[in-house]
């Protein structure tokens, strides 16, 4: 068992906020030492708990046409890592689920993350990835993806999250699909392709 092995089984078997989680303990990741791209994501919606599969949700449909890959590439570790902020469902609240769990990115952010060796591009998907991976202050979600450059160089990309709840935001701000997505789709085909 490889040193990636043995975390992954670490990480699945993690009990830390189960007292806390409507659903108990399911965490949803993909991770494999040859990845290039990484998606960190917020937290697995109620879907995605019961299938145990990254993104198995409307979410996921928009996220694989933002990024231009079908299933096939976006479900091969090898090629993508998921890593969400909290890996575990947190529950629903007033407007939505909860935020992921704050015990989560502490506790195993980092010792995933230095198994990625051979990342390309980062999307920061949603403000907790933002917030987590740009680090300073936290700026509202529109102004850090309008800023979509910033991180360029660093291979590091905000986006919106992809939930249908975020129709509204996605009419209002039509310079992402006109400007944004376009250099995504090349940025991401060019991390694979390495």
């Amino acid at each position: 068992m490889t040193r990636c092995d043995a975390l992954l089984a670490e990480v699945r078997a993690c009990t830390l906020c189960a007292p806390q989680l409507p659903l108990g303990p399911r965490p949803v990741l993909q991770l494999h030492p040859r990845a290039r791209l990484l998606i960190a994501g917020q937290a697995p919606g109620r879907k995605v708990h019961a299938s145990g599969i990254p993104f198995d949700d409307a979410s996921g449909e928009r996220l694989r046409d933002w990024l231009g890959l079908g299933r096939e590439v976006f479900y091969d570790p090898r090629q993508v890592a998921i890593l969400p902020m909290g890996f575990c469902y947190p529950g629903t609240g007033r407007s939505g689920d909860l935020p992921p769990r704050p015990e989560c990115a502490p506790a195993w952010r980092a010792p995933l993350l230095a198994q990625l060796r051979h990342l390309q591009l980062t999307l920061l998907v949603g403000q907790y990835a933002q917030a987590w991976h740009l680090g300073g202050p936290k700026r509202p979600l529109t102004e850090t993806v309008r800023d979509w450059r910033r991180g360029w160089d660093a291979g590091l990309l905000p986006l919106p999250h992809p939930s249908p709840r975020n129709n509204l935001w996605l009419r209002r701000n039509p310079w992402f699909e006109a400007e944004l997505l376009p250099a995504l789709r090349e940025r991401v085909r060019a991390a694979l392709a390495d």
